[in-house]
Formats: C-alpha cells, structure tokens, sequence
C-alpha cells in the first residue's frame, strides 16, 4: 500500500500544474477583483462630485478637501488612499515637519474623471449605473432560457450610465465634426429639416442637434419609458420647442419617406429586429436623405479583435447589456456589442435597399460611422 500511495503521489505531481503558473494565474483573477473593488471607488468618487472637487485645486490634504466638499475626514482618507493606490490620484507624504499627507487629481486625471462637458477622455460616467437588485440573477436565468433583459428590464439606471458613457463624444465633436462630414447634411439642418433619431435613449444627441439647428424638427424614437422620462425632462430645461419624443420602436417609424436625416446612435446591434428597422428607416427616408449609423469598432473577427486591449470588458459589456436587450425576445438576432462590425453593417443595410455605404473613421476609440443614402 505504502508503494502504490508513493506512487499515486508521485503522478499527482508530474500532473499538477507549474506552481508559478497557478499563482500568475490566481494574481490575474484577483486583479479582477481588485478592478471590481476600484470600480465602486470610482463610482463613489463620480456620485460624490470628489473628483470634480478635486480638479484644479492642486495637491490637497484630507482636511482640505473635507472643507471642500463637506463630507467626513476618515472616509475621504481611506476613498483618496485607495484612489492613490490605484494610481487615480497622485500622492505625497505627510513631510519631516508633520504637515499631512496630500492627494491630488492631476490636470491628466482630470481630462479622464472631471471634465465631463468638454473631454472626448472623460470616463468616469462609465462607472455610473447600479444595477437593479435582481439584475444578476435574471442574467443567470437568460443562460437557461436564451431571454436576455430589455434596456428598461435593466433598470432606470442604465440609460443614464449609457448617455454618461457616450456622451462626451456627442457634446464635443456631434455637431462641428461629425455633421460637416456628411454629403449635404449641414445645409439641410441649416435650412430646416425632419430628423428622427432612431434609439434615441436619454436625448442627449437629439437635444444638442435641437439646439444647434433651431430650423429643424426632430423626432426622437425609444421603447424605452425609462430614457424617454429623462430625454423628456433635457428637453424641457433647454426649453427646445422643435422636439418631439415617440415611445416606438425603430420598426413603427412613419411608412411614408417623411425624414431628410436619420442616425442611430450605438443601437442597431442591442436591438431584436435590427433588419426591420433598417427596413423601416428606408421607407421612412427621403429619396435625397441620409442615415448616420454610429456604431461599436469591431473587425467581425475575433481573432483580429483579440488585439483590443478592452475585449474581455466589451464582452462583459455584451452579456450583461447589449447581447441581453437584443435577445430580450423569443427570435431576438442577438447581434451583441461587436456584431454589427462594418461587413454586418454593409451588408444588411444593401438588403434594405440602400446603395451608398461609406465608413468614416473619426478616431473614436469605440465607435465606427458610416453615412447611408438610398
């Protein structure tokens, strides 16, 4: 017995897994975690108005920024210790002479946490969202019965974290990058025109078109009752007069050519019926209209996508969002974040009946565009 336990020993170890691997291995995966337990900070931090607080004030102590912002001394010390830890804030020791300890959020880490309004950088709106309580376990359910979660079964907060999450790009380079670009549309604009924004969420987009283009109309349509609460509400601060929300799919727009410009903005691919709605949306053009898809940057290849440095979060992306809103119904395509990449794209919007396809690559380090015309 002694020989065949020395034995079984023996080929337990040959088997086993280089200890160094194991542990590079179990590092990662706690990585991940630590990435979990940073994330929270930095929601915190976003919710709290901390990092906006700290942008520009220099180097700060705890009590400095207690005075600042109100809140209490030893929870600030253990947010910005971990922040500093992280490498989100910069840090210098309390000195020889006793004066505290200082954090401060560079001009750098401002670009990223800060300056929502006028970063293309900015990030942290990301972080925003909480999911609703039972969120994970109906996630868990969909790996059994194919139904994913529509955008309003994903709770209230999620058009906000999406419209935080893509919004610097509308706000900054929407109207005096984007527009111009596209064959005929600021002239359009200019001169008054019927627009409809296909997916229109929480009317970020649609609003600062609305504002920058007071000739036009413009028509936002959403299933979402949650987004349209909140574009709604942007609408009626800005006081805008030519918008006009409709609680539709992009599948029940007008059957009549009725619209000069269409875009849909990051929403082709979380929807169950992509191809009826592209359908829709040529029925509803002009004959001398355009549609501006914005759409995730992905090759179609997994393979060539692999060098994404950010794949493993798209595909979480994916699962938890955008892959679950476009299998929300029996027969959902299920396209996904990275499914409709540029050849998906050309070729379902030629099946609609479209002949124009151009990509534009705006440097948009998530998004591709292509400017559609019948």
């Amino acid at each position: 017995m002694g020989n065949d336990q020395a034995e079984t020993d023996a080929q337990h170890s040959a088997d086993s897994p280089d200890p160094d691997e194991v542990g590079a291995y179990a590092f990662a995966v706690w990585g991940y975690k630590q990435g979990e337990m940073v994330s929270l900070m930095i929601h915190l931090g976003d919710r709290l108005g901390l990092y906006r607080s700290m942008a520009g004030a220099g180097a700060l102590t705890i009590a400095e920024l207690a005075t600042a912002t109100g809140y209490h001394e030893r929870w600030l010390l253990e947010w910005c210790r971990g922040q500093a830890a992280a490498g989100l804030l910069a840090y210098t020791a309390a000195d020889d002479a006793g004066a505290g300890e200082r954090f401060e959020l560079t001009p750098v880490g401002a670009e990223v946490m800060a300056h929502e309004d006028t970063s293309l950088a900015f990030a942290a709106g990301a972080f925003s969202a909480i999911p609703a309580p039972d969120f994970v376990d109906r996630l868990a359910e969909a790996f059994t019965t194919g139904i994913g979660l529509s955008w309003d079964e994903q709770g209230p907060s999620g058009a906000h974290r999406t419209e935080r999450m893509l919004g610097p790009w509308t706000r900054v380079a929407f109207v005096p990058t984007i527009i111009p670009a596209l064959t005929g549309v600021h002239d359009k604009l200019v001169a008054g025109a019927q627009v409809a924004d296909v997916g229109c969420g929480a009317g970020l987009a649609l609003c600062t078109l609305a504002e920058a283009f007071p000739n036009s109309t413009f028509h936002g349509f959403d299933p979402s009752g949650n987004a349209l609460d909140l574009a709604r509400e942007k609408a009626a601060t800005a006081g805008l007069s030519n918008v006009e929300f409709h609680h539709a799919g992009g599948e029940d727009l007008p059957a009549d050519p009725t619209f000069d410009f269409v875009y849909t903005f990051d929403c082709l691919h979380d929807m169950t019926r992509p191809a009826e709605v592209i359908s829709a949306i040529r029925r509803s053009m002009a004959d001398d209209g355009t549609w501006l898809i914005k759409d995730i940057r992905s090759s179609g290849d997994f393979v060539t996508n692999q060098k994404n440095p950010m794949l493993a979060m798209m595909y979480g992306f994916s699962v938890s969002s955008c892959m679950s809103s476009a299998m929300s119904e029996p027969g959902g395509a299920g396209l996904g974040t990275l499914g409709f990449s540029p050849p998906v794209a050309e070729e379902m919007v030629r099946a609609a009946g479209f002949g124009h396809f151009e990509l534009h690559d705006f440097e948009d380090p998530s998004n591709l565009y292509y400017e559609v015309r019948i």
